[in-house]
């Protein structure tokens, strides 16, 4: 499955050729050019890094780098032309995971981008397939069996499965599967995750009142049990 980066640059012609080269490496590139558009992404979707400038128009990256550390540990790469030690030292504790000065070469930061995507998400591999009973969950088809019978799931459903299937055995609270699945400042309530899971149930359980798989953790979340 290839990984979602989000460029935050009010440079258009910058982060245009930025995400052409990010595009020709198989990744998967959303622009942002101020931080009203950053927060709007980051509300509707998942992104497994961010390349973020300081200076934007309305704001500062290192604003949203601080609001997005509440809630997220997503990578943060920096990409400013304030090269001073304070700066760097600035970005690098308000939650950066590293900081490249412009101008940078593309090659550079591929290189970087590649390093901090396989510090945080191990080497490259196959889109994992779950099994668990009489289901099937292929990641990278976006497909889910149940008895050999393909089950139709909606975006959202898929992607709140395959969360929890990827975090089995594991008490999931409603707020960060709220972050994973509908974005780290959607303004989703709680209540949506709970009606999601619900038509999980009556999609692959066989009893969904007394469900085998998804069990719910009262006062705190779900849980996938494998």
């Amino acid at each position: 499955m290839k990984k979602r980066i989000l460029i935050i640059e009010d440079d258009a012609a910058l982060a245009e050729i930025t995400a052409d080269m990010l595009r020709s490496y198989e990744y998967e590139v959303q622009l942002a050019g101020d931080c009203e558009q950053a927060f709007a992404a980051l509300t509707n979707g998942r992104f497994e890094l961010l390349l973020v400038d300081i200076n934007l128009p309305d704001g500062s990256g290192f604003d949203v780098c601080s609001e997005l550390r509440r809630v997220s540990g997503v990578p943060v790469i920096f990409a400013s032309a304030r090269t001073g030690e304070e700066d760097k030292v600035l970005g690098l504790d308000m939650g950066g995971d590293d900081y490249l000065a412009k101008p940078y070469s593309l090659r550079e930061l591929l290189a970087r981008v590649n390093a901090l995507i396989r510090r945080t998400y191990g080497a490259k591999e196959e889109a994992p397939v779950y099994c668990f009973g009489d289901i099937k969950v292929d990641t990278q088809l976006r497909m889910v069996e149940r008895g050999g019978q393909e089950i139709k799931l909606a975006l959202r459903e898929f992607d709140l499965l395959a969360y929890m299937c990827a975090n089995p055995n594991r008490t999931l609270r409603k707020e960060e599967l709220l972050s994973a699945v509908w974005g780290a400042f959607s303004e989703v309530e709680t209540a949506t995750v709970a009606v999601h899971i619900r038509w999980l149930r009556e999609k692959l359980e066989t009893d969904p009142a007394n469900p085998q798989w998804i069990k719910t953790v009262w006062g705190i979340g779900y849980q996938l049990v494998m």
